[in-house]
């Protein structure tokens, strides 16, 4: 073997990694690839993943102090734009990329970190309407959670006193960008809640960009705005802007004065629908007092025909008390036995001139009959044929052979008519 230096492993990895730190133009590089076989470290918090397009990958790592920069969540599968510098890992001899900064490639890093969380957050419920608290109708007290610095403070007490000039307005000044501003938004919540002072909340700001807007999508101040007891107006921004403190709201204002305006009710309106609540409750009462009239009037008729009829029957009971059968009481029974007394005196006169008179006619009757009886005519030697039971009166009603009975006043004799009546003739 010829005589050449020879290195161990250790000394050729640091060689070539000292190859790589002399290359200038590998100390600012921006690759840009799709993640695959991603490892967030959280308890380090440094990322761990490999870059690949269609014919080659590398592997990349991002530390902590960077990698806490990132807004969004890498995940695999998702194309990104890194920036770093490309190094050797003496320890494994592989190169790799150290990253700095990264973003989606395509879309900003914000956007995706808003749609990111909103996407979160949704599928644990915190947007469900069903949590969603009223907002009262005619609060007392209001808290405004803002920049007291901002035009958009002023343009709400402007209009919170125009409307609803009663309503007592306390105020929490916070930042509303920059790194310690969704803490400070975190906390103006929570002790504004535990207070327990304010009818209704309302958090906001006026316009701005996306980066200045950015902590009103902090994920600790969505769940500190979903745990809150107090009713929560959102009001971030102008009308097209739309930020997680929106979404998890009890209601979306699209400005700060429209907040304002949907916090509390305007007095005008208040007034003319008393006004109106005036009128119908006095159209009402006219209305329910012409009814009792009416009613009075028939309860009155009522009442005078009752008392008539009442005076009424108090002569007919002051006449019962007077009667005589209540100031004796034999002579109610005195009474009826004089009249039964009188009726059979009646009836003793009448029975013997009914009696004389019925007899006579009696009588008479009976001469009558006994001039017309049947037996007077047969006693002068007269007799009455019957045949069957049935009397014959014509000789066209028996033939010769007939059998008939000859009833005289003695007695009846059977016969046998030999020759019939027609015969005869």
């Amino acid at each position: 073997m010829p005589n050449h230096t020879v290195l161990s492993v250790s000394q050729l990895n640091r060689y070539i990694k000292s190859l790589f730190e002399q290359n200038l133009q590998l100390k600012d590089v921006f690759i840009r690839g799709e993640i695959s076989n991603f490892k967030g470290q959280y308890a380090s918090g440094h990322f761990y993943f490999t870059l690949k397009d269609k014919d080659a990958s590398v592997k990349a790592v991002m530390f902590r102090n960077y990698a806490s920069h990132v807004r969004f969540t890498p995940e695999n599968g998702m194309t990104v734009l890194v920036r770093g510098e490309v190094g050797v890992y003496d320890r494994d001899g592989v190169y790799q990329i150290y990253c700095r900064e990264m973003q989606p490639d395509g879309i900003g890093d914000l956007s995706l970190a808003f749609e990111q969380l909103k996407k979160k957050l949704s599928e644990e419920g915190l947007f469900d309407s069903a949590h969603k608290k009223p907002i009262p109708p005619f609060p007392q007290v209001i808290g405004i959670i803002t920049a007291k610095t901002g035009a958009a403070l002023q343009d709400m007490l402007n209009i919170l006193r125009r409307r609803y000039p009663s309503v007592v307005v306390l105020i929490r000044s916070v930042l509303v960008q920059g790194e310690k501003s969704a803490a400070d938004l975190c906390a103006a919540v929570r002790q504004m809640d535990e207070l327990g002072l304010c009818d209704l909340l309302i958090i906001g700001r006026g316009g701005g960009s996306l980066e200045d807007l950015w902590s009103f999508n902090d994920e600790a101040l969505a769940r500190e705005i979903f745990r809150c007891r107090t009713p929560i107006i959102s009001a971030v921004g102008h009308e097209v802007d739309f930020t997680i403190c929106d979404f998890v709201a009890d209601l979306r204002a699209p400005t700060p004065s429209a907040a304002a305006e949907l916090a509390v009710p305007d007095k005008k309106d208040l007034q003319f629908q008393l006004f109106s609540y005036e009128r119908q409750m006095a159209q009402k009462i006219e209305s329910r007092i012409q009814v009792l009239e009416t009613q009075f009037g028939r309860h009155k008729r009522i009442h005078d025909s009752l008392s008539m009829r009442l005076s009424a029957l108090q002569t007919k009971l002051e006449g019962y008390q007077n009667h005589q059968a209540l100031r004796s009481p034999y002579y109610t029974v005195e009474q009826a036995q004089a009249r039964i007394e009188e009726q059979a005196a009646r009836l003793n006169a009448l029975i013997p001139v009914r009696l004389e008179r019925e007899e006579a006619r009696l009588g008479k009757a009976a001469g009558i009959l006994d001039s017309l009886s049947p037996f007077k005519v047969m006693a002068r030697g007269f007799s009455v044929v019957t045949m069957k039971g049935k009397t014959i009166s014509s000789a066209g009603q028996i033939k010769a052979g007939d059998r008939v009975t000859i009833r005289l006043t003695d007695g009846t004799v059977p016969a046998q008519i030999l020759q019939g009546g027609k015969e005869s003739e």
